[in-house]
C-alpha cells in the first residue's frame, strides 16, 4: 500500500488572508482540509495490520535482525518459550506430539540440513490437501532413516497450510531412550493400523514407508529398486478412513551412507536388523556417521482417491493388491524419471 502523502499549502500574504475572512471564504477553508480525512482514517488500520504482519514474519525468519528491536523481539520470544516449557504451559496430544516444540525447535534444527546440506528440492507439494486426511506413501532408503525426517521437514516448510506429517515408525525407534522421546515430540507413532486409523480419522496427514527395514537396509548395489510393500496394510487403512493416497518419491537418500556390506554377527549381538558397512563406517568411528552431502529431490505424485469405494472394499484382498501395486509402480517410475533428470549425485 502506498504511503499517504501530505500536500503542503503555500503561505499567502496577510492582506489576502484578511480579505478572506468573509463568509464564503470561511466556508471554503472549512471544506478543504476535510476532503482527505476519510481516506486517511480508512487506510490507518490496514497499514498497522500490514506493519504488524511484516514485523512478525521478520522476527520469525530473522529478516528484522538488522532493524531496531529485531533482536529484542527474538530474545523476548525465546524467553517466553522457555518460560512455558519450564512451567509446563504447553500441550501435547495423546500420541505425545508437541506442536510448539516441533515448530520452534525441531524444525529449526532440521531446516539447515534440508536447505543447506542436502539442498532438498520439493515438487508437487500441491498434491497434499490443505485440510483433511491424507496418507503419504514413500520409498525408504539411506541406511539410517534420515529420509523420513527430511520428508516431514519438506511438508512442514513448503506446504501452503504448513501441515505436519505424522510419520509411522518401526518399534525399534521407540525402544531407544532418547530417540523415543524425540520421535514422540515430532508426532511419530508406531507403524500399526490402529494408530494410523485414529490419525486419519482426525484429519491428519500420515506418512508411511512400507519397505521398512528391507528398504533402508538394502545394499548399495540395489539402490532405487523398491522392495516389497508388505501386505498392503496401508491401503486397507486408507480405504477404511476414505483418505487419499499420495505417492512420494525421494531421490538422494540412497547415497548418503553407501552400504557395501552387512555384518550379521554384529547385528545379532546388538539386536538390530542389520549392521551396515560403508566406506566410512565403522572404520572412521563417529566420523563415519556423517552423511555425504548429496542433492535431494522429493516429489509428491497425484493423489489416488479412496473415498469412492464402498465400506466393504477394505476387506477385498484383490482391491488392496491392485492399489498397492499401483502406488508402488507410480513411485518406481517417478524414481526413474528423477534419476534421468538429475545431473549428478551431489549437484
Amino acid at each position: 500500500m502506498a504511503d499517504a502523502k501530505v500536500i503542503p499549502f503555500g503561505e499567502e500574504p496577510r492582506s489576502k488572508r484578511r480579505a478572506k475572512r468573509t463568509g464564503p471564504a470561511r466556508t471554503t477553508r472549512a471544506k478543504a482540509p476535510l476532503a482527505p480525512v476519510p481516506a486517511q482514517r480508512e487506510e490507518e488500520p490496514q497499514t498497522a495490520a500490514a506493519a504488524a504482519g511484516q514485523a512478525e514474519r521478520a522476527a520469525a525468519t530473522g529478516d528484522g535482525a538488522g532493524q531496531g528491536g529485531g533482536w529484542e523481539r527474538k530474545v523476548a520470544h525465546g524467553l517466553n518459550f522457555l518460560r512455558r516449557r519450564i512451567t509446563g504451559d504447553y500441550e501435547v496430544d495423546d500420541f505425545g506430539y508437541d506442536q510448539e516444540l516441533t515448530d520452534q525447535v525441531m524444525m529449526s534444527l532440521l531446516r539447515p540440513f534440508k536447505e543447506k546440506y542436502f539442498r532438498v528440492e520439493v515438487k508437487g507439494i500441491e498434491n497434499i490437501p490443505e485440510k483433511g486426511a491424507a496418507l503419504i506413501v514413500a520409498n525408504h532408503s539411506g541406511t539410517l532413516p534420515v529420509d523420513g525426517l527430511m520428508l516431514q521437514a519438506a511438508v512442514h516448510d513448503h506446504h501452503p497450510a504448513g501441515r505436519n506429517v505424522r510419520m509411522l515408525a518401526a518399534d525399534l525407534v521407540f525402544m531407544l531412550p532418547v530417540v523415543n522421546e524425540l520421535s514422540r515430540k515430532l508426532g511419530h507413532t508406531l507403524a500399526c493400523a490402529e494408530d494410523a486409523q485414529r490419525l486419519l480419522e482426525r484429519g491428519e496427514v500420515v506418512g508411511v514407508m512400507p519397505e521398512g527395514f528391507k528398504g533402508i537396509g538394502k545394499p548399495f548395489s540395489e539402490r532405487y529398486k523398491l522392495q516389497r510393500f508388505g501386505r498392503g496394510g496401508f491401503v486397507q487403512t486408507a480405504l477404511s478412513a476414505g483418505a487419499p493416497i499420495v505417492p512420494c518419491s525421494i531421490v538422494g537418500a540412497e547415497e548418503i551412507y553407501p552400504m557395501l556390506g552387512n555384518s550379521r554377527t554384529m547385528a545379532r549381538l546388538l539386536g538390530i536388523p542389520y549392521f551396515p558397512l560403508t566406506p566410512a563406517f565403522p572404520w572412521l568411528g563417529p566420523l563415519g556417521l556423517v552423511p555425504l552431502p548429496t542433492k535431494w529431490t522429493i516429489q509428491f505424485g497425484e493423489p489416488i482417491p479412496t473415498d469412492g469405494y464402498p465400506p466393504e472394499a477394505a476387506d477385498d484382498p484383490m482391491l488392496m493388491f491392485n492399489l498397492t501395486d499401483q502406488v508402488r509402480e507410480t513411485i518406481q517410475h517417478t524414481l526413474y524419471k528423477l534419476l534421468v533428470q538429475r545431473r549428478s549425485v551431489f549437484f
